[in-house]
């Protein structure tokens, strides 16, 4: 089916299953209907199986935004319970479309909790209460997590309840925009196929004689963590220079910090060297960085010791610690985890480069251990002449046998679709019109014509900077925490907004945000003492006392954030 065809059916209002192989423009297609959604004012939940995918969307997980977390079962009391929220609330209420990307990475289990989930918020009996539901996503990717025991047939969504209620049109993509060279894209349709030549073989095997030549040394996918700690720890050994560690800060409930320290994949004792190939692992929008985006750390900031990155695509950025967190159901902490938000890249899972495009990859697919793994990992790349293949076994090449032929269905009912779109297309465009309607949007062309053209005349005004924003927020008396809420950013980049303003400006009034005194006294007793030890090992360049020192003085106890504050109120009068 051509993307065209695919967008007319979206906006129809039927539910979708949007798939393809890889570079087939899933997210092209995706991204056209989101703006065309926004333009008309309906509202669109975007959401992603993993924290991974979501990124690629600018969006959520949808275990976050359904309220579902890693539920398995939700009862009657548990749905009451999500129904108190008035996030949750306000969230059901709006949403008019929901999309979820990577489909197959997503338990049956939980896309039938998210159905549930709708029903009782819309109070609406029909699938998924009643809203416009697109699954994006290709089955030949990676499998959902489950337990040891399951079989795919157990695991795979489209095996779910709320899957055939539904009623999907599956839209199968079939145009290439990721690979141009046609040996790639015939290995990966053989693969897809279950029935690969001796000559796609032949190709593969003589990839692993493949000569790199690049500025930028590219990355090695393997199919086993150790593989990447083993590579990561190797080339940080290689470079010559001073070894940053940055230890990261936790508080709060044991328990919970043992998880945070499992699923935040920013290390406890992150260590760096100029030179260090970086993955971000946080997104941040605001200044320009996602979960997943490459650089080069270039430098370390002569003041606070804070890593220089340099990504790929030149941008440079100083890269302050971020918060990770766990709250309860008011809101309040129960444990975070503070840390840079990088890890070492020279080398990177299978798993984690789904949904990444790369002009050249070293891979090691010797060791594939699930079916799937070695087509996502030859789909990352654009064309043979950029890989260079360590090896391969005869898994690599196989995908699951249930997948293969709810594919072949899958390719079927799109045809079906197709004629069916093709044959009624003024029919389309009335329900178009309608879904829209029912959906509270514009239709008026004078009035969406009104409205895209306030959103890119906002675009063009100057952006207010966002150390201003927090200064307004600040004199309107509002506390650290609802500041983080309403901008949407942790509590350690406000902690660091106002360190910055107070630095900038000695009359603002910060007092709301003075540490209790014992807490100051703590803290410059610890800088005084070691001020007067004169180390210059706990010293910066400019003779201050590094805040690292200070935290370890203090048997890390005092986080960083409280740290920065005691040493602002010190100062001013």
């Amino acid at each position: 089916m051509k993307q065209s065809t695919a967008l007319s059916i979206l906006k129809s209002g039927r539910n979708v299953f949007l798939t393809g192989s890889a570079g087939a423009g899933k997210t092209y297609v995706l991204n056209q209907y989101i703006q065309y959604l926004r333009d008309r004012k309906v509202p669109v939940a975007i959401t992603a199986s993993t924290g991974i995918a979501a990124t690629h969307i600018n969006g959520m997980t949808i275990h976050a935004w359904s309220g579902i977390g890693v539920k398995n079962i939700l009862s009657q009391g548990a749905l009451n319970l999500l129904k108190e929220k008035k996030y949750l609330r306000d969230k059901m209420e709006k949403a008019k479309v929901l999309i979820i990307d990577e489909i197959s990475m997503l338990h049956k289990i939980q896309l039938d909790l998210v159905n549930t989930v709708l029903k009782f918020f819309k109070e609406n009996e029909e699938p998924f209460g009643g809203i416009q539901v697109i699954f994006s996503g290709d089955f030949f990717q990676l499998p959902p997590v489950g337990n040891s025991d399951e079989s795919n047939r157990e695991k795979f969504a489209f095996m779910a309840k709320a899957w055939v209620e539904a009623k999907l049109a599956v839209c199968y993509l079939t145009e290439q925009h990721r690979q141009g060279n046609d040996e790639l894209t015939s290995i990966l349709n053989e693969v897809r196929a279950g029935e690969v030549s001796a000559k796609s073989i032949a190709l593969l095997e003589a990839a692993q004689n493949t000569s790199l030549t690049s500025d930028w040394i590219p990355p090695k996918l393997f199919t086993h963590n150790r593989d990447v700690s083993r590579t990561n720890n190797e080339q940080l050994a290689e470079l010559s220079g001073e070894e940053k560690v940055y230890e990261a800060v936790t508080k709060g409930n044991t328990k919970l910090i043992d998880i945070l320290k499992k699923s935040v994949r920013a290390k406890s004792d992150l260590a760096l060297k100029i030179g260090a190939k970086v993955m971000f692992v946080r997104n941040n929008f605001e200044l320009g960085y996602v979960n997943g985006t490459l650089g080069e750390v270039t430098d370390f900031d002569k003041e606070d010791g804070l890593p220089i990155v340099k990504t790929v695509d030149g941008r440079t950025f100083k890269v302050d610690r971020e918060e990770w967190g766990m709250n309860d159901d008011t809101g309040k902490s129960l444990a975070s985890y503070t840390q840079i938000p990088l890890r070492l890249a020279w080398a990177i899972t299978v798993h984690k480069s789904q949904g990444m495009t790369l002009d050249m990859a070293e891979m090691d697919l010797r060791f594939t251990f699930e079916r799937g793994q070695g087509y996502v990992a030859l789909s990352r790349i654009k064309s043979l002449a950029g890989l260079k293949l360590e090896g391969f076994n005869g898994a690599a090449l196989e995908v699951d046998s249930l997948a293969l032929k709810a594919d072949q269905r899958f390719q079927e009912l799109s045809v079906e679709a197709e004629e069916e779109a093709l044959a009624n297309s003024t029919q389309l465009e009335k329900k178009a019109t309608q879904f829209i309607k029912r959906c509270g949007g514009i239709t008026n062309p004078d009035e969406i014509k009104r409205h895209k053209q306030r959103k890119k005349e906002k675009k063009k005004k100057v952006k207010k900077s966002t150390f201003l924003i927090t200064r307004e927020m600040i004199e309107k008396g509002m506390s650290i925490e609802e500041i983080a809420e309403e901008r949407g950013l942790t509590m350690g980049t406000i902690f660091g907004h106002i360190v910055k303003i107070g630095g900038l400006d000695p009359t603002i009034d910060l007092s709301k945000y003075r540490p209790k005194e014992t807490l100051m006294q703590r803290v410059i007793k610890a800088h005084d003492t070691i001020l007067a030890e004169k180390d210059p090992a706990k010293l910066k360049d400019n003779g201050s006392v590094s805040s690292k020192a200070m935290y370890e003085a203090m048997n890390k106890e005092v986080d960083y954030n409280d740290i920065r504050l005691v040493m602002l109120f010190k100062d001013r009068k």
